[in-house]
């Protein structure tokens, strides 16, 4: 059995994440998103969809990046076509 490096529960069903060459060990995916998913340097919740980044620094959307004034010219969506459109 596996340890996770989050709640420390010993698991038999645990897994491993590798990024850039080390390895965490987690239980779940609750643990390993808290451990991992990058926060939104705006509103500090945890980005665990695509999220945005502008000038090497992490959000989880164009609004928030915008707050801070980074944001000039992001979307959150694109329309069928791929044009970038505005969000509602």
């Amino acid at each position: 059995m596996a340890q996770c490096e989050v709640c420390g529960n010993d698991y038999d069903m645990a897994f491993e994440v590798h990024v850039r060459g080390a390895v965490h060990v987690f239980d779940s995916f609750e643990c390993a998103i808290h451990r991992m998913a990058p926060v939104c340097e705006h509103c500090g919740c945890k980005v665990i969809g695509h999220g945005v980044q502008a000038n090497g620094r992490f959000f989880c959307c164009a609004h928030c990046a915008q707050a801070v004034g980074t944001g000039a010219g992001l979307r959150d969506r694109v329309d069928d076509t791929g044009a970038v459109t505005a969000p509602s």
